[in-house]
């Protein structure tokens, strides 16, 4: 997915809506988090469904660039509120439209 997907155009996108680091806990990175933001889309999973999920495979923690023996897994909060950054606004609406346009297969044919 890292030679479809074009990370760095879609980081951009979403970087000017997304948390900065300041009061209360750092955030974590945008890139990590709209993968998992992705893997919950290709997959159909909610936001407990994709912490569970990043728990029990290797590969999707490979993917979304987790290493469990430096860090945790984001739960399920910190999932739902990074993906509101993307999804529930106006900006991120437009990016959360484009990402996922973005994202899918083309068509065989």
């Amino acid at each position: 997915m890292d030679q479809v997907v074009p990370w760095p155009v879609l980081c951009a996108l979403i970087e000017p809506v997304y948390p900065k680091p300041g009061n209360g806990r750092p955030p974590i990175g945008l890139e990590r988090m709209l993968r998992i933001y992705f893997l919950q889309h290709w997959f159909n999973l909610s936001d407990p469904g994709v912490e569970e999920a990043l728990y029990e495979s290797l590969s999707m923690r490979r993917f979304a660039g987790i290493d469990l023996g430096r860090e945790p897994v984001p739960d399920e909060t910190t999932v739902a509120s990074s993906a509101t950054c993307w999804s529930g606004t106006t900006s991120g609406g437009r990016c959360s439209s484009r990402c996922m346009r973005t994202s899918k297969p083309a068509a065989s044919g």
